[in-house]
């Protein structure tokens, strides 16, 4: 024993450790480490203080020699407990002739041990020496101290242990481990590899709680990274290109780090690589273009050259893995590609302040186009097996980014492809096919590709899914919590439906699917115009149920029914509150302005709004009950009311035409609807409006 070990027993005492701390080992089965027997023996057998303390030393020292087995680290618990090395890592009164750090060496070795057994790792009494642990990690020393180097490394078998149990990191997250993993990593002294190991852990176990806790050190980490990566010369860069993925935040990277990422980048990519060396940068790159977009790549022509060499590299991968049938397709890689491909589209489709110049941009539309028909040639091999797969998704949702912006390829194999048995249904993962839906957008306006789609049964798919869609927005669930995606893939469906509508009518009056449509249209409509924050999706609503009831008007659900006449009171709620008059200061006379709710969203609105105006006037004449509904609801009334309390010069010409185009079928279609016009004076509004149709219809008794 040491002299160190010696007066370390003698101040036993003084460092306030009893013997009654420590249990003798209850186990006495046979063992395989002779020595350490030897060792619990001489515990169980010490008659003072001194004794037990030399014991526990010589016990700590077997520990550290070589590994032990589970039953052997038990047999040491047992004999020992926590209370010796909770006193050991709390006691400030070290002995004399020893270093002040011993004896929290010795508390942390066996702690080391303990952990080892995972039960033991997620114990309270080990979880609550995290914070003191994790001040271990940044105490300043003699870096060649070799007890301290121990400690450090036993301060890591810790931590680690206590990382691996399935509540431990947040107990790591909590207890102050990753600003000090942080702070140990940056300030490189022994033990910084490790700290950086532990945590890359902590950062694929909980990401979000990790930056939430220690954003500001966990930014300095990867300034040091970024660094690193744009300097490495070595095979260090791409190592560091596995790394750096995980120490992207998820709020803003600051601009100094895109800087060296996108240098460190495009050297790598720049050069003649293997798949091993090119993949991690290609994932790195697919990251920084889903959190940055296109920010992190520089102006000009070397920013231009990059983007382009992205793209190029993107689907060159693609082809390669997709194209042959029966090879095996690394997934991950193929998936960051599909991110650098829907950077390329977005790109390729801006018209201000795009990186690319329109040379570029035809060489990689040109490009991508043979990429896509890798993914279309992959999907058309996808059996039912594998049809839940992420990749699969993924697969769906490049195509569909591509759908959204360009059709005039590859029409045919996409029509096909959109409605094929082994294609997006009931089975995909997730919401497949509303990654479909703004290329079917386009598709529908197409003659060639609708026929296919409308051969193929793709309007009974998509009013299944519309249907299916509509219940997440139903009575019964929380439309707070809903994904902003399932609003925007309804009125995506809508817009689909209503190129249907004016392209195939016929299709609309023959396919049954369409009169269940239609059902859902008129029960949901009342509910949903009176939705705060829901208006566009109801002018969506509303403006298709009008165009498809002009359609079907001999339905007997048309025929005056409690939900049609719901449905068009509904209607007639979102057509007559568009506009309201508003004074003006200086003037007598009021104005004509749109209403506070739809100010902000007119020019995603005002085309629904003059194409329900118009359905609405068709219905009026194929649905003898209407008219009278209307007059009941006081809108003919109130809308002469409105345009005599303004100027007529503050009514655009196409405002009139629509109002115009309503008042005067109401009129031709009821008597008492023309009596109340001209109660409200309704024949001088006509003549101030220049209005010559109304004005005539009204003079007719």
């Amino acid at each position: 024993m040491s002299c160190c070990d010696l007066a370390a027993a003698g101040q036993l005492g003084k460092a306030g450790i009893m013997a009654s701390d420590c249990e003798p080992a209850l186990n006495q089965a046979e063992s395989r480490n002779p020595t350490l027997d030897r060792y619990l023996g001489a515990l169980r057998e010490a008659k003072n203080d001194s004794e037990q303390f030399a014991a526990l030393l010589l016990v700590t020292k077997a520990v550290k020699a070589g590994d032990i087995d589970a039953k052997t680290r038990r047999r040491i618990f047992d004999a020992v407990g926590f209370t010796f090395p909770n006193r050991l890592l709390t006691t400030k009164e070290a002995p004399d002739g020893c270093p002040d750090h011993v004896l929290r060496a010795l508390g942390v070795a066996l702690l080391a041990c303990f952990c080892s057994d995972p039960e033991l790792a997620a114990h309270p009494q080990v979880l609550n020496k995290i914070p003191i642990l994790s001040t271990f990690l940044t105490t300043r020393g003699d870096p060649d101290d070799a007890a301290r180097r121990s400690m450090i490394d036993d301060t890591y078998q810790c931590l680690t242990a206590v990382a691996g149990t399935p509540r431990g990191p947040r107990h790591l997250i909590a207890g102050g481990t990753v600003s000090a993993l942080c702070q140990a990593y940056l300030g490189h002294g022994y033990g910084f590899d490790q700290a950086l190991a532990l945590l890359v852990g902590l950062l694929a176990a909980a990401e979000t709680q990790c930056w939430k806790e220690a954003e500001p050190d966990l930014l300095a980490v990867l300034r040091g990274l970024s660094e690193d990566f744009q300097k490495a010369e070595d095979a260090s860069k791409f190592e560091l290109c596995q790394l750096l993925p995980l120490f992207l935040p998820p709020t803003t990277v600051p601009s100094e780090c895109l800087r060296d990422l996108q240098a460190g980048l495009a050297r790598i990519l720049g050069s003649k690589l293997s798949s091993w060396q090119r993949n991690p940068a290609l994932k790195l790159a697919a990251r920084l273009a889903h959190a940055c977009g296109s920010d992190w790549i520089p102006a000009g022509s070397s920013g231009s050259k990059f983007l382009a060499l992205l793209v190029n590299l993107a689907c060159v991968e693609v082809r390669l893995a997709l194209e042959e049938t029966g090879t095996e397709v690394k997934e991950d890689v193929v998936t960051a590609c599909y991110a650098l491909m829907e950077l390329g589209i977005q790109e390729c489709t801006r018209c201000e302040q795009s990186l690319l110049k329109e040379p570029q941009k035809v060489q990689l539309v040109s490009i991508m186009k043979e990429a896509i028909g890798a993914v279309i040639h992959y999907l058309q091999q996808v059996g039912p097996e594998k049809q839940k797969e992420p990749f699969v998704f993924a697969s769906v949702r490049i195509l569909g980014a591509w759908l959204a912006e360009e059709t005039s390829s590859l029409r045919k194999e996409v029509a096909t492809l959109a409605i094929s048995p082994t294609t997006p249904g009931p089975t995909w993962p997730g919401d497949a096919l509303r990654l479909l839906l703004p290329g079917w957008c386009h598709l529908t306006v197409e003659d060639g590709p609708r026929e296919i789609l409308i051969k193929e049964g793709a309007p009974s798919l998509l009013c299944k899914y519309f249907l299916q869609q509509w219940e997440l927005t139903s009575p019964g669930h929380d439309t707070s919590v809903l994904p902003d995606s399932v609003e925007i893939g309804l009125q995506t469906c809508c817009h689909i439906f209503l190129n249907l509508v004016v392209t195939a009518p016929g299709l609309i009056k023959r396919d049954a699917c369409f009169t269940s449509l239609m059902n859902t249209l008129m029960t949901s409509l009342p509910a949903l115009v009176q939705q705060q924050g829901r208006l566009l999706l109801a002018a969506n609503v509303a403006t298709l149920g009008l165009l498809m009831a002009r359609l079907l008007s001999t339905s007997p659900a048309l025929q005056g029914t409690p939900a049609s006449r719901g449905f068009f009171a509904a209607a007639i709620l979102f057509l007559s509150q568009s506009h309201v008059a508003r004074a003006t200061p200086g003037s007598d006379q009021a104005v004509l302005a749109l209403s506070p709710d739809y100010e902000g969203i007119w020019a995603d609105l005002q085309e629904l709004w003059f194409l329900g105006m118009q359905a609405f006037t068709g219905c009026v004449p194929l649905l003898p009950w209407l008219a009278p509904a209307a007059l009941r609801s006081r809108w003919p009334q109130e809308l002469l009311q409105l345009l005599g309390s303004v100027s007529p010069n503050s009514v655009k010409p196409e405002m009139v035409a629509a109002y115009q185009g309503v008042l005067v079928e109401l009129a031709r279609a009821n008597r008492l609807c023309r009596e109340a016009m001209r109660l409200q004076a309704g024949e001088e509004t006509a003549s101030h409006y220049r209005m010559a149709a109304l004005e005539q219809c009204l003079s007719e008794p």
